[in-house]
This record gives structure tokens, sequence and C-alpha cells, in this order.
């Protein structure tokens, strides 16, 4: 695959810019903005990629549950009960192998891969995986509480002048208020909990007693 360059990205930014609601464009671009600053601060190296995933998580973000399901059998995803209890998770499996087949430019592993966990998280997530994570909660599109707040809490503690060791333990216990924020509000919502979910959680709470 040939390297990302500022050109495919931009070509890029506005295909979406033509394809998505304002709403969800103008949340795109945030998160584009945010996970370069996140990357800034983590894996210089990285930004290019991310910034592609970025662009392209929400990519079949507003269609429908019942469109959702029709490209994953398009696709060839597996879905089961428990997945349509939980709809809003459908697209971040989508858009990542809709990526695969209609932007194969872009269908890095890094981009595949922060793509298909952006929403649920799992155990044993790469840097890249947590950086998209946490810029699609964090973009200053964001105004709910719990997004302000986590905001706050990690630029308040101002990474920018710490060593990468005490940036990384940011990091880790961000992920980890912003697990506890979603497990509430979708137990509050009578909702399912992803078991990916729940074990990217344990396993950042895990590396925090591991470090004490």
């Amino acid at each position: 695959m040939n390297m990302i360059t500022e050109e495919m990205l931009a070509d890029l930014r506005g295909e979406m810019m033509a394809s998505m609601s304002s709403k969800r464009f103008r949340h795109t671009v945030a998160v584009e903005e945010m996970v370069a600053r996140l990357c800034g601060l983590f894996c210089p190296e990285n930004r290019l990629l991310l910034r592609a995933a970025a662009l392209l998580h929400d990519v079949t973000k507003e269609k429908s549950a019942q469109e959702q399901e029709e490209l994953c059998r398009v696709y060839g995803l597996a879905v089961c009960d428990t997945d349509r209890l939980a709809p809003k998770t459908f697209h971040a499996r989508t858009a990542a192998a809709k990526i695969a087949v209609d932007y194969p430019q872009f269908a890095h592993p890094t981009v595949l891969d922060a793509v298909r966990w952006h929403t649920t998280g799992h155990a044993e997530m790469t840097l890249t995986e947590k950086l998209l994570f946490l810029a699609d909660y964090i973009d200053l599109s964001r105004t709910y509480p719990n997004c302000v707040l986590l905001r706050r809490y990690f630029f308040g503690a101002n990474p920018e002048e710490m060593q990468m060791a005490e940036r990384t333990e940011l990091l880790r216990d961000t992920l980890i208020l912003a697990y506890d924020m979603t497990v509430r509000d979708l137990l509050e919502e009578g909702a399912p909990i992803a078991v990916d979910t729940i074990e990217a959680r344990n396993e950042l709470l895990l590396e925090k007693e591991r470090s004490v």
C-alpha cells in the first residue's frame, strides 16, 4: 500500500463531507484534529494513519440498524441477538470492513484495527487503538458532560509537560474513567455491555494494580 499523504487525506475529507450529515462531518474532522494532537504526545510517526482512521471511523454510522445488518451480511460478519440489542456497536465493524473493500488505499492494519475497536475497545489494545478510542470520546465537538469531564481530566493534567512514562499512566487512567462512564451509562439505560468493553476495562485495572 502506498504511504498516506496530505493530499490523500484532503481528498478523503472532501468525500466524507459529501457523504455525511453536517453534524457527523463536524464530529469527524474534530476527531481527526484530536487524534493528531494525541499522536503528537505519544506517537508522531502514526499521525497520518490515525488521521485517516479518524476520517473513516464513522463512515457507516448514519445507516439504520437494518442497513447495518445488511452490511454485516455483505461483508460476512457474524451477528448475534446481543449485537441486535446494541446496534450502536455495529458501525465500528462495518466501517472497518467497508474500508478494506471501498478504500483500499487506506486499508493499513493500523487504520483498520483502530476503526474496528473505537467503540467498544478490547483487551490488549494497541496504543493507536487507544488513541482513536479516546479522540472519539473527547474531541472538541463533544459537549456531553462526561465527554467534557474526560477532556478536562486528560488535558487538565498538562500531559505536554510530562515524561512519557507519566503520560502513559495518564492515558491508562483516562481510559479507565472512560470505560467507567460508558458502563455506568449502559447500566442506567438497561443496555447490554459488550464483553470486549468489560475485558478492556479489567485489563487496564490490573495493569494499574501491578504498577502500584
